[in-house]
């Protein structure tokens, strides 16, 4: 199972945490891999440098902009599985 933790806190909220949020999970139903992936928004990562701040599993925290995330997926999550 891999979990993503995605920061919804201040400055990740302004960058676009739910956009990240939605696209990961549109990327997760259509690859059907619901009973494999969680994707869980959390209150600030403390990275918020970072905006928007993405973490899987216990890997150091990522930035994940919001229109790179099938991007982020490919490299970050796939390999995981």
């Amino acid at each position: 199972m891999v979990t993503i933790h995605v920061c919804i806190g201040s400055a990740c909220h302004l960058k676009g945490a739910y956009n990240v949020i939605h696209g990961l999970q549109k990327i997760v139903d259509e690859r059907n891999l619901a009973d494999q992936i969680t994707i869980k928004a959390e209150f600030c990562l403390g990275e918020c440098t970072k905006a928007v701040s993405v973490k899987v599993n216990d890997s150091p925290i990522l930035s994940v902009d919001e229109n790179k995330v099938e991007a982020f997926f490919e490299e970050f999550v796939l390999g995981r599985l």
